[in-house]
């Protein structure tokens, strides 16, 4: 017997739900009806744990298409996902004081972001490392392809973005796991680039539908349909932005790494067990017997088999995970805890001594800038975890030590 709750929807298709124990907010649930009801969903939506309202559609939902494919839905940070590395070390191989580790981190990795006229934004490279080179040099050929056909995207953060950690929810983390060994585990997408992609062609689909738009339940299910230039255009660069953040989020581990090394004298290895798997990104695959295009926006592909990576809030365990291949849930799961609330209504009801006391645990930032990441404003992980036990079994549990933040 599955735990998915149904939800009939007139006009439409089905919406299937894993979210038993876990609160789901109305304006969500009306946003998912709204792409359930768009004529080219196939079977059903799948909906994760970690649900709630997102721009375009819903975070936490996986949308199974034919013939078309909807941009927003996909939304603007293309291939955000999570990279993690199983490392020798052990807990007591870590100094005392993780100021050292955090601050050596921090210097090796670009992150955050500052808007200053003409000078240089501190979330992207002065100048690139020789691994950055080595990167855009197998991802140049393919930019050039798309920025050929679309000009207005050459002039975007792409090169000096490549390996940097951007703003947000995305981190980088030291965690430890249940025998307490050491991991290293990050977070990050495609950057200025991949934004502007995204951006470019929800506006395309937008325009391309102009008569139409009015029908649409909203203007952000604005879609192209397969035939159309700007399909196959949209599947051309979504796929590099992909390909972008997984590189990205290399070189971001490469350097990381490095650092750690830089703090930790004794020798290591930090390849056991890598995972790097996108949780918001479009890709072909084969469900029910017929090959569709499945949207997962903040999920993750948990076919039976793979390795996939779900965290917590940042005082929050993460999980490395391994697929059940749910065929009803399009082998997915969901990709974290979900927020409860808004960025603006965590910083509205927290303190910085709430999130001083959150994350009491944890070597990270404690101040007024990272209030709308205390851990209050996400769902319970426990019950998250526990709403998609017929998605995933768990493989690893972590809890972090140190975390990074934009």
């Amino acid at each position: 017997m599955s735990k998915a709750t149904i939800l009939e929807v007139q006009d439409g298709k089905p919406i299937k739900l894993w979210t038993a124990g876990v609160p789901v907010e109305d304006e969500a649930r009306e946003q998912l009806i709204n792409t359930a009801r768009m004529p080219f969903i196939y079977k059903h939506l799948a909906v994760m744990p970690d649900v709630h309202l997102g721009k375009g559609s819903t975070i936490g939902s996986v949308i199974p298409t034919i013939g078309a494919i909807i941009p927003a839905a996909v939304g603007v940070d293309i291939g955000c996902g999570m990279m993690a590395a199983r490392t020798t070390l052990t807990a007591s191989d870590l100094p005392d004081n993780l100021f050292g580790l955090r601050s050596a981190i921090e210097a090796a990795v670009p992150h955050g972001r500052s808007n200053t006229r003409g000078g240089r934004d501190k979330g992207s490279w002065d100048t690139p490392p020789a691994s950055v080179d080595v990167m855009w040099g197998e991802l140049h050929e393919g930019f050039k392809r798309i920025t050929d056909k679309y000009p207005r995207l050459k002039n975007t953060n792409n090169y000096k973005h490549l390996g940097t950690l951007g703003t947000g929810n995305h981190f980088i983390e030291v965690c430890l796991d249940e025998v307490d060994r050491v991991w290293l585990m990050l977070h990050s997408g495609s950057r200025g680039v991949g934004n502007a992609i995204g951006s470019h062609f929800i506006e395309l689909a937008q325009a391309d539908m102009r008569q139409h738009i009015a029908n649409l339940p909203h203007r952000d299910l604005a879609y192209f349909e397969e035939g159309a230039q700007h399909f196959d255009d949209y599947v051309e660069a979504v796929g590099w932005a992909q390909d972008f953040a997984r590189r990205n989020r290399e070189v971001m581990m490469q350097n990381v790494i490095a650092a750690v090394r830089k703090v930790i004298s004794k020798p290591f290895s930090a390849d056991v067990e890598a995972v790097n798997c996108h949780h918001n990104y479009v890709q072909k695959e084969t469900h029910f017997g017929r090959e569709v295009l499945v949207t997962r926006k903040g999920a993750v592909s948990a076919q039976k088999g793979q390795l996939g990576i779900i965290p917590g809030s940042m005082g929050a365990k993460s999980f490395i995970v391994r697929g059940l291949g749910n065929e009803e849930a399009f082998c997915s799961c969901s990709h974290g805890a979900g927020r409860t609330m808004s960025r603006t209504k965590a910083q509205k009801l927290f303190t910085v001594e709430d999130q001083i006391k959150a994350t009491a645990h944890v070597e990270c930032r404690k101040d007024a800038d990272v209030i709308d990441e205390i851990p209050m404003a996400y769902k319970d992980i426990d019950a998250v975890m526990a709403a998609q036990s017929e998605l995933v079994e768990v493989v690893h549990t972590l809890r972090q030590v140190v975390c990074v933040k934009g």
